[in-house]
């Protein structure tokens, strides 16, 4: 077994500790937004031939998407998770009331708070970089952004769960009633069952029009992410569809090198759209909604639909799959 490149390079893990640290002062939605614009400019610049990565650019950590974008700057694993890991130790020391504040900066004056933004920088690198050497068969970086969440809880001396209010994990009774104890959800304007699979279908089939238009698989999921400047302005109903464009361009990608025609190609988009969202709901209602910290429910989308996307290209219903290996599952 070979270790991936950025194991043994010690100028990632400096580079993340950096990027972790930045990501707590700034504040883990800004850190995502700006890698929504890295994507952007990245694929932008792939397309001129520009970049070094180009499509491949979150699998190699290089050139301009793969480095800033997905990469020790902006990567999700370490700019992201490193702000949510803040704001729940933020949380824990009483400088914060709400850990699950994704909004929240850490500024300048807390440097114990961007310390362990930087030591979550290193644990995102770290984490993806074994999950690409032992090849698990999907996004390595949505995984470690979910992982790395029930990690800071655990560290912090958070439950995992949370308390369970109401009928069971998936019952959001309790807070549509505005009741005291009330858990708090994801997003209260993107939480009921037809509203997500509806937009899950929307945004599948946008992701994998983009991707029939450009060649891009990320540029949909680059869209959404930096559309989330928006919900950081505080404007309300925005959508959260990172984990539907992405997973609607990925299926479009194995339909299209199945040869499917283009038609049914914006199908599986929309499928796999509407499953990523379902995979993001179910996560906000298990993981995120009882509990006092942030877990990503785009993250927990994206990876399931990863994982979906391999399987399906090992039953050969797909072409093949934007991630690791399908060797990986054994298959």
């Amino acid at each position: 077994m070979v270790l991936n490149p950025q194991l043994v390079d010690p100028t990632f893990y400096i580079a993340a500790f950096a990027g972790g640290a930045f990501g707590a002062a700034i504040g883990a939605l800004p850190a995502f937004i700006f890698t929504g614009f890295m994507v952007i400019a990245g694929q932008a610049t792939a397309s001129l031939g520009l970049d070094g990565a180009g499509e491949g650019a979150s699998l190699t950590a290089s050139g301009f998407t793969g480095y800033l974008g997905f990469g020790p700057v902006f990567g999700p694993h370490i700019s992201f998770a490193a702000g949510a890991a803040a704001a729940a130790y933020a949380a824990k020391q009483g400088y914060i009331d709400d850990g699950k504040n994704i909004l929240w900066a850490a500024g300048t004056q807390k440097t114990d708070v961007l310390l362990v933004g930087g030591i979550f920088g290193i644990l995102g690198l770290v984490g993806t970089g074994l999950g690409r050497t032992v090849g698990i068969p999907t996004d390595n970086i949505a995984l470690m952004v979910f992982v790395s969440a029930l990690i800071h809880r655990v560290a912090f001396g958070y439950s995992i769960i949370g308390e369970v209010t109401g009928d069971g994990l998936f019952d959001v009774g309790p807070w549509e009633r505005d009741e005291d104890e009330a858990p708090g959800i994801w997003l209260p304007w993107q939480y009921q069952w037809s509203g997500v699979v509806f937009i899950g279908i929307i945004g599948g089939i946008l992701g994998a029009a983009a991707f029939q238009a450009t060649g891009s698989a990320l540029i949909g999921f680059g869209i959404s992410a930096a559309s989330l400047v928006f919900l950081q302005a505080g404007i309300d109903n925005i959508p959260v569809t990172h984990h539907i464009t992405l997973p609607g361009a990925v299926g479009a990608l194995g339909a299209q090198a199945a040869g499917y025609s283009p038609a049914v190609v914006l199908i599986f988009g929309g499928l796999f759209g509407a499953f990523g969202a379902l995979m993001g709901e179910i996560c906000n209602r298990v993981f995120y909604m009882h509990g006092k910290t942030h877990v990503d429910p785009p993250a927990f989308g994206i990876f399931l639909s990863g994982f979906l996307s391999a399987i399906l290209t090992a039953a050969g219903v797909l072409g093949t799959t934007f991630w690791a290996p399908v060797t990986a599952l054994g298959l």
